[in-house]
């Protein structure tokens, strides 16, 4: 490498620490807009008691247009009639799960709480922009995928975490109670990442110069976001599930409990939304050790060397593949599945943080 493009790539990586350093300040802007958004969405108790009596009047409305509802004649044999009441519809829920709505979300439904919620999004939308881009640097910087180490994995791990956050939000879909959880432990993740994983600019080892660098551990990062999102479902439901037992159970929670957990997804859509987030990233975590497999017969001449890695990546397989298997077959729904969803992803969390720092193998690439 020539001097001057030696000095091009220092600059460059420079610029990918101030991105990423750039980025943590918005993240930490969107951290207290958050905060915000739940303070002023607190649903007061004068607005509760608006909230209940006008679903008493729409309940008594909705029972006078039934009552109303012209009877149902029927035409039999030889012309002659016969009337017969208005069928009453009923809806029931699946069995073992309770008939409670979903929270109106972090804003509460107030136009103040709103407000700082969608300044929230934006400035969670900024931020990874803003880091997307100091990925890229760094990637500019070394000339390769930049997940060569435990400093690039986590930058980019958090980056594609909040990219899955924002499809899903721009998807329509429910996940708005997902924002304070996600902004909060990106700020701990990139906080590790520049404190102790921090490594230098510089190329890789020989085993790693190959296309699989691009297939295999990009894959095993998404992979990983969209477990950490499930996990959080799941972390969530455990939460409101004890909050409804109790209302159940006929007691009152305390009242920053009730602002708070009154607000989430019921615990029925979080146990669902956590599911379906597992089972669908579940063969491409497949996909990711079959890939590993492939890469290392082509680095070291086996497929398989029973390396801490590879060990506990087939761990981590196991157990997700043993809570989708009870959970779609043996009927495991609620807490039982969300303490197995709960222990297959702190075995991923393990096979990145545990195995790559204390644990020596072929795949000791942490760089710390």
């Amino acid at each position: 490498m020539t001097p001057l493009a030696a000095a091009a790539n220092e600059n460059l990586a420079e610029i990918s620490n101030y991105l990423i350093y750039s980025s943590m300040a918005v993240y930490m802007l969107a951290f207290f807009a958050h905060i915000a958004e739940w303070t002023f969405g607190s649903r007061s108790k004068v607005g509760r008691t608006a909230a209940a009596l006008t679903g008493a009047k729409e309940a008594a409305a909705a029972a006078g247009a039934a009552a109303a509802a012209p009877a149902v004649q029927v035409r039999g044999k030889g012309g002659a009639t016969a009337v017969l009441d208005q069928p009453k519809v009923t809806t029931r829920s699946a069995a073992g799960t309770r008939d409670v709505p979903d929270g109106p979300g972090a804003a509460g439904g107030t136009v103040q709480g709103d407000l700082y919620g969608r300044i929230a999004v934006s400035l969670t939308a900024l931020a990874f922009l803003v880091e997307a881009a100091g990925v890229v640097a760094r990637a500019l910087s070394v000339e390769r995928a930049p997940w060569g180490n435990m400093y690039e994995f986590s930058i980019t791990f958090s980056t594609v975490a909040v990219g899955v956050y924002l499809v899903l939000l721009a998807l329509k879909k429910n996940v708005g109670w997902l924002g304070l959880i996600l902004v909060t432990t990106v700020l701990l993740d990139l906080g590790i990442a520049v404190t102790w994983l921090y490594t230098d600019s510089d190329q890789l080892v020989p085993a790693l110069h190959s296309y699989w660098l691009w297939i295999h551990v990009s894959t095993a990062i998404f992979c990983g976001a969209v477990f950490y999102i499930g996990a959080a479902g799941a972390v969530l439901y455990l939460f409101r599930d004890s909050y409804e037992s109790q209302l159940e159970a006929g007691r009152t929670p305390g009242r920053f409990r009730s602002s708070v957990l009154e607000r989430l997804p019921s615990a029925a859509s979080l146990d669902k939304f956590s599911y379906r987030i597992n089972a669908a990233v579940f063969p491409l975590w497949t996909f990711t050790i079959i890939a590993g497999a492939i890469w290392a017969g082509d680095a070291w001449g086996r497929y398989w060397n029973w390396d801490p890695k590879e060990v506990w990546s087939f761990v981590t397989w196991v157990a997700y593949a043993c809570y989708l298997h009870a959970r779609a077959t043996a009927g495991w729904k609620g807490r039982k599945a969300a303490y197995l969803a709960l222990f297959a992803f702190a075995c991923w969390i393990w096979n990145y943080y545990g195995v790559n720092i204390l644990l020596s193998g072929k795949h000791s690439y942490a760089g710390v």
